[in-house]
């Protein structure tokens, strides 16, 4: 085969090789007694001169002839026949699995099911929706049904398929772990070999593409563009050969780019290969393409390529095929890697039987693999390990692996070996790790995923290795130097957390396994307190008649870790023995009575004591680490196995231990001992001298310890210490969330534990709980707490933060006083504690306890000096509450038995013994309720008063309680009641009062109240925008009959925002500026594949129907002298430019386009329009009717057209044929020049803002002298009222009345600017566009290129005649009016406008009949016909013009000043509209009014308003389109973000290098690109895979906008983080649709960027 084949040879040798070479190769194959060198001598003959023959690859010839020449034999001996008719054959007689055999991409979405929580995902296809499903974009997977396979083949096509399978797949094997970059293997040598080499650059995840472009670039000497090819290329596949030529030539570059990237990291890996390997290697993914494509036909070709891939090989155990594969993984090119990974899934994972083989030669090698994992640079997703998720997930396997395989062991122990860093006491060590250290434990981690595989058995193994980690000192007197490492402590344990609450979930599935656990667990903790020497004797505190031995130990001056696993490990399953009964039905076998309580909550302790300390401040000289430490101790992500299990092991300790000894032991632990067990405790307040912050760090310790106390004896929502179930655990963490405030289900979902499963339990209990608020068209559905609910309340929860605690206690305070409650917070009635915990509700009526709550109240006798706080004694009455409430509680639960042990009220109610004789503490609450300086606390004494007074009735008759307790509630009610009665009589009496003094001074000032009413009627009759001048004026807005303002209502008095000097506008005075923006538009278009116009060449006089482009005004409205606006805007630029010199990146706005902040509101703006008086204007009663007027015209344009072509003579031009000498009529004056009625900085305004349009709307430099400059702000006014008008109707609002102020004043002042813009441009140019313009209207012979009538929009056509006209009439001193002209201009357009809509209308009626009887001997119209109803078309004709005559009467309005009437306020009737804009009701009365005059001049509609395309209404459908949608760039490669464009529906392949284009001299994204050809520069896009809008406004701006799906909750989910099913909200888009049709994209990205700076820098040209 010849090296340089065309395409004519090709197809020749296709013909010749289709009809004799397969049968040649077949014959040839049967027969060779050495079939695997006959097809190694077939593929060294042809690779090498099919693959890799020059620069440039050429995929065309590969994929033609790799199949012909190489695939195709080996399918005809594998069939024994044509390919087509075997493999069709094999496939009919197949019975395919169920295994849909998706692949997953990286980072396509999944569904799982989330209520049975299935470990397997599911493709869109292929899973049915039968209820509630999670989606979520996840690593890759296929996706599963099992199906066992079914073989039917001869054993003839068995062994020939057998022998294909293997010779070809060890082919592959070999080369793509082939390690020589000059040779090939054995039998594929070529038979000629060339010096042509490649170099050969390859993937790594530790260079930038910024760094591999560069570098490209200065190595192989190619531009950018060929640069960024490469490196996408690069990333995509893993390798790319960037350099072709011999070998010399090809090591210059390897050394370049070595040179250049091993400055600061290690080099990129560069190989100069072989041409002959390469082509090699590329066949042989080739290959293994071809082993996955074949074995679809059947699965008996699968079980036997599965067979081959594990078939042992000569050298022993781990030496199959899979296992060289898998072995190898780490050398491979991505690329590689990629396509055998897909292989193996589509193969052995597809195979039930050759899944578990496959599965225990992943265990054999998976320390192997993941030590080569660690080392590897790539990301999980491209290795092999990544498939441990296909087997381990499966129960079955997983199950078999661990008791044959013993795998629990070896990931164990693979994890371990990989943390080598160890203190002596054999604890992880991870101070002063280094990047590369810390690069390798990220990637250890992954390792504890691979431990969810089933319940583990030998999970104690590294928790006791966790126990007493990093250990921290107090600092004192000088703050720490370094911070020592903490995030990787605990990263391991968010890893961990799950992982041992399925172990302890395991243990309590079997009762002997669980006592088997507890064991081993008590020995493991005893073993690591056995290696922690406190080296402190023994001691004895005694307090309150009782003692207790313990050790000296200070939190603050000792060693103290956080991290203590074992320990709670430990206390987890202490309460499975409770929970699962096991403690009591098998106290023998368990070691209940070896155990030392005080040994059990040391540690526990120790940890609780450091958050206190650190709370009052006594660490902080221990940094940041610290603080960080405790936060996430106490975080939702650790908590359920850090402080949850520290509290329930202080339960468990202090249920077998007498409580007094307990509490003295907690004391000592505080280091609060010394300060209650001292004799004369109780008058510390006048004792103690000591220094301020010891008493406040004291204070606050003895807060923290009476909170300690409050959760051990009230948290008994936990199965196993109360008797409760998990259900109830949910719902009153849900309650005490809800107390806080209204939540959103996302934020109730962040503060919830999460299991295994990503789930919380929260959809179970919900609804019992909360009422769910849906949103509206802002904001986020919210969950509100249920009323009844609120006395599950408990002020101090556990997992309440200080600060969730405040907000809990004032939003709960808050209710009770709306209701008319009391806003006293007792504590709630709590569950009883198990068996196991019973004891622990002795803590609240022990002597230790009694006394300390005695202290403090004694404290509190008199005015705090810092010795007490005002939360230590909340605590300790909440604390007294919690004793009564459980008293009540016994007594009760023991109405049938007076004898109970728990007697809280009489404890309480005993003073002290002699000699001190201490108070009791119910005689101090008596004494402190009338305290003064406790007026916050009365509430709450009074509330244990009268609970007190209960129980003492419930002591001596419990069968009255009920009564007692209904008689107090019944006099509360009474007195609240008879106070409540008290008020209304007293408002009433004072309503009285004023009603009656109002009367007497009306009286008595009769006539000056009179005289005031009559001055307010006139003003309050007149309409807001004025009432006519005269009571006979109808108010109409056009022609001689309008109406006009007086003097007094022309004036306008307006304030600058600036200097707030109050001005008024005049012609001659200063001018005054409304901040504005112009943008380009396509929001009209109804056409978008109209290429955009030569802005040199183009002519925009005449506006075409389609509006494909547009200019729209927008402003917010306020107000400035122009010259305090360019003082601003000049300060804007000098900022700008020293900014500059700082820190180059992008702001919100552009100061070299000219774009500020409005100074106000900070809207953005880019030009200033000037603010104008409304022109006074007289008209006499004689004006000429249509025809006259139209023949003075005539013969003023005949003047003007001779008197401009001889000032074209003057100047040399050639001047217009046709154009005779032509005398001026009466009255119009050719050499007149008006003067400019205008101040010198009005006509300077009038100047910018004419410029900016131009300069927006043709994107060209700003010329003041481009006669297109008047025509660009006639189109903008036009275009700019078309929107509104739009708008209004899409809204149904009426046409006048309910504009905002903003754009009322942005539509009048833009108006009066282009009736005044004539004024600043050259009279001669603005006249020649009006003879233009009228030209198109009444035929000319004189024009020339006028456009036909169809390609005309008639309102851009309008308002250029009226706002052009002035410059003719200047001329005109014969009493002419403008407002007749305008008149007649509406006129004439509207009949042109109706002549539109009959020719584009599919209905023909009377008037078109009138029309056919005019034309029906042109040839153009001889084929219209003669119908016989007229009403379907003059319905079609009103709703045509419409929206013209809408706009029209916006223009007018604007332009005269003249109020509308009352009816176009509401619903805006046809007939109120006409006579407003003086039209006839029957607008076919304009053609026969003017009759002989139309007939020469009779040479779409309506324009339905844009809409954002349609979305579905499930996200799920957008996903699965996205899902499908290729890179148009990368060879049929998934694009990684999929967007969609909002406004045309186009998918596009956004923020990758691979879809840049270059727009403007500069690359972009698909997105930018795409805004400038679809939308003149603005663009709004879905991301689907992030679920989130994106806006864009030119190259350099852009903001997120929140999406329009919403879950069920109400709430976006932008990211798809949370995975709930999302649907789209109507309202939401239409927002997001209207923010489009207003042109307020850019204004809302200025505002996106000004609130949050790191949006400003995002590149977001790249998108």
């Amino acid at each position: 085969i010849n090296v340089t084949l065309n395409s004519q040879v090709v197809y020749c040798v296709f013909i010749h090789m289709r009809c004799t070479s397969n049968e040649f190769y077949i014959n040839k194959w049967l027969l060779a007694s050495n079939l695997p060198k006959e097809v190694y001598q077939h593929l060294a003959c042809y690779v090498p001169k099919i693959y890799c023959l020059g620069p440039n690859l050429n995929p065309q010839n590969e994929d033609l002839l790799a199949p012909l020449l190489l695939q195709s034999p080996l399918e005809w001996y594998l069939c024994g026949e044509e390919p087509s008719v075997g493999l069709a054959k094999l496939e009919q007689n197949n019975q395919p699995s169920q295994l849909c055999g998706h692949v997953f991409k990286v980072g396509e979405p999944t569904y799982s099911c989330r209520y049975s929580a299935l470990k397997t995902s599911g493709s869109a296809r292929c899973l049915k929706f039968s209820h509630c499903y999670n989606l979520k974009t996840n690593p890759c997977v296929p996706c599963f049904v099992w199906q066992d396979p079914l073989a039917n083949m001869t054993e003839e096509m068995i062994a020939r398929t057998f022998n294909v399978f293997s010779i070809i797949l060890k082919y592959a094997v070999d080369m793509l772990t082939w390690d020589k970059e000059d040779e090939l293997p054995e039998g594929l040598e070529p038979p000629v070999r060339g010096d042509t080499y490649y170099c050969m650059l390859f993937n790594d995840e530790v260079h930038t593409y910024e760094q591999v472009i560069y570098t490209l670039q200065k190595a192989v000497n190619c531009t950018q563009k060929e640069a960024v090819s490469f490196a996408t290329t690069v990333d995509r596949d893993g390798r790319k050969s960037v350099r072709f030529g011999d070998f010399q030539f090809c090591e210059q570059a390897k050394s370049v780019i070595v040179r250049n990237t091993s400055r600061q990291t290690k080099p990129l890996r560069v190989q100069v290969m072989h041409s002959s390997v390469v082509a090699h290697q590329c066949f042989a993914l080739k290959a293994l393409t071809w082993l996955g494509q074949i074995i679809r036909y059947s699965d008996a070709l699968r079980r036997i390529l599965c067979q081959v891939g594990l078939q042992r090989g000569p050298e022993g155990e781990n030496s199959s095929l899979v296992d060289t594969l898998m072995l190898c993984d780490s050398k491979m090119w991505k690329g590689a890697r990629n396509v055998y990974h897909q292989l193996f899934m589509s193969s052995l994972l597809m195979d039930s039987k050759y899944k578990k083989l496959f599965a225990i030669q992943f265990a054999k090698n998976y320390e192997r693999l993941q030590s080569d994992y660690v080392k590897d640079d790539h990301d999980r997703e491209f290795s092999i390990t990544d498939l441990s998720v296909q087997m381990f997930t499966v129960p079955s396997l997983a199950r078999m692996l661990i008791t044959e395989e013993n795998l629990m062991t070896t990931i164990i122990r693979t994890f371990v070996d990989h943390l080598r860093h160890r203190d002596l006491q054999g604890r992880f060590q991870f101070e002063r790790y280094t990047a590369q250290q810390a690069f390798k434990f990220r990637r250890v981690q992954s390792l504890i995923g691979d431990l969810k595989v089933d319940r583990p058995t030998q999970g104690e193994l590294c928790v006791s290795s966790l126990q007493g980690m990093d250990p921290v000192v107090r600092q004192v007197g000088q703050h720490i130097e370094m911070e020592p490492e903490w995030e990787a402590a605990f990263t391991l344990q968010m890893k961990l957390t799950h992982i041992i609450s399925m172990m302890q979930e395991w243990c309590a599935s079997d009762e002997r396994v669980l006592i088997e656990a507890y064991k081993k667990c008590l020995s493991a903790l005893t073993h690591c307190h056995s290696g922690f020497t406190d080296g402190e004797q023994p001691i004895t505190l005694s307090m309150c008649g009782h003692s207790v031995e313990t050790i000296r130990y200070c939190v603050s001056q000792e060693k103290v870790s956080i991290h203590l696993p074992v320990s709670r490990l430990l206390a987890g399953l202490h309460a499975l023995l409770s929970t699962t009964e096991v403690a009591y039905r098998f106290p023998v076998q368990l070691p209940l009575s070896e155990l030392s309580p005080p040994m059990l909550i040391e540690h526990p302790l120790r940890c609780l004591v450091l958050c206190a300390q650190v709370h009052a401040g006594m660490w902080r000289r221990n940094g940041f680490s610290l603080v960080n430490q405790i936060y996430y101790y106490h975080n939702v992500k650790c908590r359920v196995e850090m402080f949850d299990k520290d509290l329930i092991m202080l339960q468990a300790g202090a249920s077998m231990m007498d409580p007094n000894h307990f509490l003295m032991i907690m004391l000592s632990r505080f280091e609060l001992y010394h300060i209650f067990s001292s004799a004369d405790c109780r008058k510390r307040y006048s004792r103690e001298n000591a220094h301020k912050d010891v008493v406040q760090q004291n204070n606050t310790l003895t807060e923290e310890m009476l909170h300690l106390v409050i959760m051990i004896v009230g948290e008994r929502y936990t199965a196993g210490v109360g008797q409760v179930e998990s259900s109830d655990e949910t719902r009153r963490e849900i309650v005490h969330q809800l107390c806080i405030r209204p939540m959103a289900h996302s934020e109730l979902v962040k503060a919830l534990p999460e299991n295994e499963n990503k789930e919380t339990g929260m959809e179970r209990v919900i609804d019992s709980v909360a009422l769910f608020k849906k949103p509206g068209v802002t904001g986020r559905g919210l969950y509100k707490l249920r009323p009844d609910c609120a006395k599950m309340f408990n002020l101090y929860f556990h997992h309440y933060s200080r600060a969730d605690q405040s907000k809990a206690e004032e939003a709960q305070r808050r209710i009770k006083r709306q209701n008319g409650e009391d806003s006293v917070l007792p504590p709630p009635v709590l569950p009883r504690f198990c068996p196991l915990f019973a004891s622990l509700v002795n803590i609240l009526q022990c002597d230790v306890l009694l006394g300390i709550l005695g202290a403090v109240l004694q404290w509190a006798m008199e005015p705090s000096g810092g010795h007490w706080s005002e939360s230590m004694l909340q605590r300790v009455l909440h604390l007294i509450g919690m004793g009564l409430v459980e008293e009540q509680q016994h007594l009760i639960g023991s109405a049938d038995d007076n004898d109970t042990n728990f007697n809280f009220t009489l404890k309480i109610s005993r003073p002290g013994e002699a000699p001190a004789n201490t108070p009791s503490i119910l005689a101090l609450l008596e004494t402190l309720q009338n305290a003064p300086h406790l007026e916050v606390h009365k509430d709450m004494i009074r509330w244990i008063l009268k609970v007190k007074l209960i129980q003492i009735s419930l002591q001596s008759h419990l069968s009255l309680e009920c009564f007692q307790e209904e008689t107090v509630r019944d006099k509360d009610k009474a007195e609240r009641k008879r106070k409540a009665e008290m008020a209304r009589l007293r408002r009433e009496k004072i309503m009285a009062q004023m009603s009656e003094m109002q009367r007497h001074f009306i009286n008595e000032n009769k006539e000056l109240f009179q005289q005031s009413l009559e001055e307010l009627d006139p003003s309050t009759s007149s309409t807001l925008e004025h009432s006519p001048s005269s009571c006979d004026s109808a108010l109409v807005c056009v022609g001689p009959r309008r109406w006009r303002a007086g003097g007094s209502e022309r004036r306008q008095m307006v304030t600058c925002i600036l200097c707030q000097e109050e001005q008024e506008i005049r012609t001659d005075g200063k001018a005054m500026v409304l901040a504005a923006f112009v943008q380009r538009s396509t929001v009209m278009s109804k056409n978008r594949k109209r290429p955009p116009h030569n802005p040199d060449k183009y002519d925009p006089l005449f506006m075409h129907p389609d509006l494909s482009f547009g200019t729209h005004t927008g402003s917010c409205g306020h107000i400035m002298h122009s010259h305090c606006w360019q003082r601003y805007f000049e300060a804007v630029q000098a900022k700008e430019q020293r900014r500059q010199q700082r820190l180059r990146v992008h702001t919100s706005y552009d100061v070299e386009n000219g774009e500020f902040l409005c100074p106000l509101c900070e809207c953005l703006s880019n030009t200033v329009i000037p603010l104008l008086p409304l022109t006074k204007t007289s008209c006499s009663s004689e004006q000429p009717d249509l025809s006259q007027w139209l023949s003075i015209t005539s013969q003023q344009m005949k003047a003007l057209l001779s008197a401009h072509r001889k000032a074209a003579d003057a100047e040399g031009v050639d001047a217009m044929d046709g154009v005779n000498d032509c005398p001026p009529p009466d009255g119009f004056k050719l050499d007149y020049t008006p003067k400019n009625p205008y101040s010198s900085t009005i006509k300077e305004m009038l100047t910018t803002f004419g410029t900016a349009t131009y300069k927006v709307g043709l994107k060209v430099h700003p010329n003041e002298q481009d006669p297109r400059v008047p025509i660009m702000c006639w189109g903008s006014c036009a275009y700019t009222i078309q929107c509104i008008e739009r708008l209004l109707v899409d809204e149904e609002k009426p046409l006048f009345g309910s504009l905002p102020c903003r754009q009322d004043d942005c539509l009048s002042s833009l108006t009066r600017f282009g009736s005044a813009c004539w004024t600043v441009s050259s009279h001669t140019t603005v006249q020649n566009h009006f003879i233009r313009l009228l030209a198109a209207l009444v035929p000319d012979p004189r024009v020339e290129n006028t456009p036909c009538i169809l390609d005309i929009d008639m309102f851009h056509l309008l308002v250029s005649l009226v706002l052009s006209h002035p410059a003719i009439l200047c001329l005109d001193s014969s009493g002419l009016s403008a407002d007749a002209a305008q008149l007649h201009f509406l006129h004439l357009v509207t009949v042109a406008h109706i002549v539109q809509i009959l020719l584009t209308s599919e209905n023909v009626c009377m008037l078109y009949n009138t029309l056919r009887t005019h034309l029906g001997s042109c040839m153009h119209f001889s084929g219209l016909h003669e119908v016989s109803s007229g009403w379907h078309l003059w319905h079609c004709v009103k709703a045509g013009i419409l929206p013209y005559l809408r706009a029209a009467a916006l223009f007018f309005h604007y332009l005269n000043g003249a109020p509308a009437p009352p009816e176009l306020h509401s619903a805006g009737e046809w007939e109120a509209l006409c006579g407003y804009m003086c039209l006839p009701s029957n607008l076919l009365q304009l053609y026969y009014n003017n009759q002989q005059l139309m007939e020469p001049l009779l040479q779409r509609f309506p324009r339905e308003s844009n809409h954002l395309i349609e979305l579905p209404g499930d996200y799920s459908a957008l996903i699965n389109q996205a899902s499908s949608f290729t890179c148009p760039k990368s060879g049929g490669d998934k694009s990684r973000a999929p967007t969609l464009c909002l406004v045309c529906g186009a998918m596009l392949c956004s923020q990758s290098y691979c879809c840049q284009t270059e727009l403007e001299g500069e690359d972009v994204g698909a997105c930018t690109a795409h805004t400038f050809a679809c939308g003149a520069g603005v663009g709004i896009f879905l991301r689907v895979r992030e679920s989130q809008v994106l806006f864009l406004a030119g190259k350099t701006k852009g903001c997120f906008y929140a999406p329009p799906y919403l879950d069920d909750y109400g709430e976006t989910d932008q990211g798809l983080r949370r995975g709930n099913p999302l649907h789209l909200c109507q309202e939401r888009y239409r927002k997001v649709q209207k923010l489009w049709r207003q042109h307020s994209i850019t204004e809302e990205i200025g505002h996106a960027q000004e609130a949050n700076q790191t949006l400003v820098g995002i590149d977001w040209q790249h998108l």
